[in-house]
């Protein structure tokens, strides 16, 4: 009698354990390994961390089927986010904070989003541009010295934002778009990929729910248009051919 309830007990536990995902179930996810470099923009001042732009990108490659497709899977990739990045940091404090962290490349995705403090605290241009090349090449060696694989944004212009309502936003759009030109010319040069998101930025001129509650950085609205804008790109690097 003990010898049957005993079975019995084994039999209903067995029944009742959450079943054991097979190999094939553990693997039909690959795992992306991405690593966003920045400023505020990056790390998302004033929005929820989901809302951040390269959090929201790394949702849209989750869901995405061409991901699925490429890595033979039943759904989209699980997307590891690395994101070194800090509210007012300049080109040369942003390699300042990577050299602080503990990172492992080579990365399947780099993006870089940095300047905008530069010409906030109205730093040579030429300055900047030695600055912005040597991070550039750094994050070409992040993506494990492939080019293809790193995507730049442009600086979008604070110049409309209520913060800068006093401020002479002509000269900041000027200013900002000349840095543009050196991020832009540099990012063609060596071969990587760029995203124009400047003039989803100044359209917040006539749209205040692309700014964030601080009156400065963007909401996740604005941020999701910048993802939307990105995504065709980090698709056509991820699902390339070796």
């Amino acid at each position: 009698m003990i010898a049957r309830l005993t079975f019995l007990l084994l039999l209903c536990l067995t029944a009742c354990a959450a079943p054991v995902p097979t190999l094939e179930e553990t693997t039909s996810m690959p795992t992306i390994r991405y690593l966003a470099l920045g400023d505020s923009y990056t790390i998302g001042e004033s929005v929820d961390e989901p809302e951040r732009w390269s959090m929201q990108l790394a949702s849209l490659m989750e869901s995405s089927p061409q991901i699925a497709k490429r890595f033979g899977g039943t759904e989209g990739g699980r997307v590891e986010v690395t994101i070194i990045a800090r509210t007012g940091w300049t080109v040369d404090e942003l390699w300042d904070g990577i050299q602080a962290q503990k990172i492992n490349p080579p990365y399947d995705l780099v993006s870089l989003l940095i300047g905008v403090n530069n010409q906030y605290r109205g730093r040579d241009l030429e300055e900047y541009r030695e600055q912005f090349i040597f991070l550039l090449n750094k994050s070409i060696e992040y993506a494990g010295g492939d080019a293809n694989r790193v995507i730049v944004l442009s600086i979008p212009d604070w110049g409309v934002t209520p913060f800068a309502s006093d401020r002479d936003s002509k000269k900041i759009a000027d200013e900002i778009n000349q840095y543009n030109a050196v991020n832009r010319a540099e990012t063609e040069k060596a071969g990587a990929h760029y995203i124009d998101i400047t003039p989803i930025s100044r359209e917040a001129v006539n749209d205040p729910s692309l700014i964030a509650g601080d009156g400065l950085h963007p909401s996740g609205k604005m941020y999701a248009e910048w993802a939307k804008l990105a995504l065709p790109v980090a698709l056509k690097i991820l699902t390339a051919e070796p």
